[in-house]
């Protein structure tokens, strides 16, 4: 008999043994029909499975009928007793959520005995599918109990929350549900702390813990809490107010600022003794925070944010490069950084906005990098400007001189820091007797280890600084903008860091005249102009391009980016036709790998080729124009590859343009793209395309490989790209100047050098070799970490380097020794 049992297992010979029984003998009728169910449903598995069906379904509607009539004492007797039959183990699975989701929607009256007696129950679901919606239905009920009824019925509110601290629940569901839990506790007991709010064996919680048990106050429970209550990595208005209410209140400036000290530096935890932190991961690894302890510590973050100011940039900073860097101590908590990136944008400090620009080198994660952005034009909007104008005048300047050096003295010893260049940060030693060397004494080493160790972290700062700028005065090449002369002076010119890159550069001035003027590198304008913006050469004349690079090659002037030199691309008539996207650059079979890593290396976001589902469509993305335009260049698989778990190549693809509208992006025409814009994404293709083609892998032909031999053999020495194209002004400029100039003759997209065994054709694209008068293929392969010698180059171009360098060599092909080469050589001769 059912009754029988459920009276049975209902007996735990505790004070709630009669709220039980009792309940169970007023809807005896209950049992009765609940019995006969299960009968029908043994019966509906065997023979009689028509007939035993349609007599449960009228067995349920009798019930339901039934239930909908019961007033209110009868009604939370049927739901005590639906929770006592409930069932679902390895025996049997009859729940009735629905039935008891309706009646205590309805009833009213409920006992603190009634409320104990469905919190003991809910709770002794060992499944946390079933115990969250069980506890759910439950508090509906506890909320309808009054001071006195949750004093009364605190110990099982205090159980029910820790059950469903130790369960494997859904994150957001036991964020809700721990939610309620703590406001019925608070509205029982204002200085209650749930056990586990506070996590008993993680080292950033200690100051918390230690205050709650040397000095529990009502208040301070209220704060944390509030604390524990923020789910979101950014809180509502309402949040923050009553948060700055609370930590006043409890006296808790200090505390909050201690703990988010302690998430920032102190030791993390080890899966090995303090439990798992996520199911997926296996082995002992550490962690900062436990994933049932978020809530709380994005708390802490959030309210020494709001309460600390400046004090709290540092460590929100560190504990966001903590949390989401790439090189961290702990597991990856994007949460946890999300809430230290959005509370740093909060401080209203100006450091926070250089805290914010240092956090964008160094973290890679895509959700958090938009986070990121999001954080940096908040921060801009309270201080009235723009995001880029908030980026520029954040720049640090590590403490340096205007000329970007810095100088210690050290026993005698003289150091210095100086920025060499677009990417160099170099220290030198000047001992006493005058003598200079870049390695540091024996004398510094043992006498002054702090000081030596301090300036060598100052130098790796400086050049994170510097090559952050050169990045970001690049991407300006595509953004148009202008400035004041006065604020440019300030925030560029005269910055020790920037001024390093930026005097490098041709910008034009304009005067009142309204005419603009381009001045060379280093110079000065004429006058006292009005606005500045960087020289493009999409909007300069073919004689004024000319002229400025030979110019940069007679002064044998650098620049820190190709600027002078720089590929132009404008919409040709077939990507007018197509209308939304350009081919220009499809259709190229490239090296996956390479290619990815070059997404990477120049800012795109891509997601990663491979057998999964949507891994066979690459899209890489990337913002122009100060973020107002997004180039998508599409990429697949290549046909026929089989690369294992992510493919060896890549077939290129469609280029489209969208611009930004609102937070949303709409794809345009090419047409409506600004040519600074389109100019600029395409340079990017073609670098990804040139770098990474297996045209440009010279020993292709030697793999024995047929895949893709009609395209390399097309690719490799076909017509010259922009890039190219460049390369090969260049080379007019820089050949004369060369020992080799004799030797040398630029023949279309070809180089061709004079040697004494042979004449050689150099591709200017794929830098491949063709001998005469055959065109028979010559395969050399270059020296890893060798450059192109001694010649100079008015930019970096790893490609260029390589073409002279072959030059060079096969210039003079009788001194050439590797067997290797010479056999080419003489067989093709």
């Amino acid at each position: 008999m059912l009754y029988d049992a459920l009276t049975a297992e209902s007996r735990r010979n505790d004070a709630l043994d009669d709220v039980r029984s009792g309940a169970l003998d007023r809807v005896r009728w209950l049992v009765g029909l609940l019995e006969r169910q299960r009968a029908e449903f043994r019966h509906a598995m065997g023979h009689e499975h028509r007939r035993s069906r349609a007599a449960g379904a009228a067995t349920q509607a009798e019930i339901d009928q039934r239930l909908a009539a019961c007033a209110d004492e009868e009604g939370r007797a049927a739901v005590l007793c639906l929770m006592l039959a409930a069932r679902s183990d390895a025996t049997s699975l009859w729940q009735y959520d629905i039935e008891i989701e309706s009646l205590i929607s309805r009833v009213r009256g409920w006992t603190p005995d009634e409320v104990a007696v469905m919190l003991l129950r809910a709770t002794e679901c060992d499944r946390g599918y079933r115990l969250a919606p069980s506890l759910e239905l439950v508090l509906n009920a506890a909320d309808q109990l009054d001071a006195d009824g949750r004093r009364a019925v605190l110990p099982w509110l205090r159980h029910a929350y820790t059950r469903l601290m130790d369960t494997t629940v859904e994150a957001r569901r036991r964020a809700s549900l721990a939610q309620r839990l703590r406001v019925l506790l608070a509205g029982a007991d204002e200085a209650c702390l749930p056990e586990g709010l506070i996590p008993a064996h993680a080292p950033w919680a200690a100051p918390l813990s230690d205050r709650a048990k040397t000095a529990p106050t009502p208040e301070l429970a209220g704060l944390i809490r509030h604390l524990a209550s923020l789910s979101a990595p950014r809180p509502a208005q309402r949040w923050r107010r009553t948060c700055l209410e609370l930590v006043d209140a409890a006296s808790a400036r200090g505390l909050v600022a201690d703990v988010l000290r302690a998430l920032a530096e102190d030791d993390p935890l080890c899966s090995r003794d303090s439990g798992a932190h996520s199911g997926w991961l296996s082995g002992d690894y550490h962690y900062l925070v436990h994933q049932n302890d978020g809530d709380l510590a994005r708390g802490v973050a959030w309210a020494a944010a709001l309460t600390a100011g400046p004090a709290a940039v540092r460590h929100l900073g560190a504990l966001a490069l903590r949390t989401g860097g790439t090189r961290s101590d702990v597991v990856e908590d994007l949460k946890l950084a999300g809430a230290a990136v959005n509370a740093l944008a909060e401080t209203g400090d100006p450091g926070a906005v250089e805290a914010l620009w240092g956090l964008r080198s160094r973290i890679g994660h895509r959700a958090l990098r938009k986070q990121l952005d999001t954080a940096l034009v908040t921060a801009a909007a309270q201080q009235g400007i723009t995001a880029a104008q908030l980026i520029e005048r954040s720049v640090p300047d590590h403490g340096l001189a205007p000329d970007g050096s810095l100088e210690r003295e050290l026993g005698g010893h003289r150091v210095r820091l100086a920025i060499e260049g677009a990417a160099t940060v170099r220290l030198t030693f000047t001992r006493p007797d005058g003598k200079t060397s870049r390695t540091a004494p024996a004398a510094l080493k043992d006498g002054f280890p702090d000081e030596l160790q301090a300036l060598k972290a100052l130098a790796k700062a400086v050049r994170g600084t510097l090559a952050g700028e050169r990045a970001r005065a690049e991407a300006l090449m595509s953004a148009g903008r202008e400035w004041p002369y006065d604020e440019w002076c300030r925030y560029y010119r005269d910055h020790p860091v920037t001024g390093t890159l930026v005097r490098g550069l041709i910008w034009e001035f304009r005067d009142a005249d309204g005419e603009w003027r381009a001045v060379a590198p280093a110079d000065g304008p004429s006058g006292r102009p009005e606005r500045v913006r960087l020289w493009h050469p999409i909007r300069a004349a073919t004689d004024e391009i000319r002229a400025w690079r030979e110019r940069l090659v007679a002064e044998r002037l650098r620049q820190p980016f190709k600027q002078a030199f720089r590929e132009i691309y404008l919409l040709t008539p077939a990507e007018r036709e197509t209308g939304g996207y350009s081919n220009r650059f499809a259709a190229h079979i490239v090296h996956y790998r390479q290619l990815y890593a070059l997404f990477k290396e120049r800012g795109w976001q891509a997601n990663f080729l491979g057998r999964y589902d949507g891994g066979y469509d690459g899209l890489a993305r990337a913002e122009f124009g100060d973020g107002e335009w997004r180039a998508c260049f599409h990429h697949e698989p290549a046909a026929d590859d089989d690369g294992g778990h992510a493919p060896e190549h890549a077939a290129t693809d469609q280029v489209r343009f969208e611009r930004r509208d609102g937070r949303r992006w709409r794809e345009v025409p090419l047409a409506e793209v600004p040519p600074l814009v389109f100019s600029e994404a395409m340079r990017d293709v073609d670098l990804f395309v040139g770098v990474t083609s297996i045209a440009a892998d010279p020993d292709w032909t030697d793999r024995g490989e047929d895949r893709y031999a009609g395209y390399w053999r097309t690719a490799t020495f076909g017509e010259l790209t922009a890039s190219a194209e460049v390369r090969r002004a260049a080379l007019e400029r820089i050949l004369p100047r060369l020992r080799i100039a004799a030797r040398c003759t630029l023949d279309g997209r070809f180089l061709t050098v004079r040697g004494d065994l042979n004449t050689y054709r150099i591709h200017l694209g794929s830098a491949n070799i063709l001998m005469e008068p055959d065109d028979s293929y010559l395969c050399i392969v270059p020296s890893r970490g060798k450059s192109g010698g001694t010649v100079f180059l008015p930019f970096e171009d790893e490609r260029l380097s390589l073409i002279l360098s072959k030059a060079m060599l096969l210039a003079a092909d009788t001194k050439i020794t590797d067997p290797t080469i010479l056999h080419q050589i003489k067989r093709g001769a």
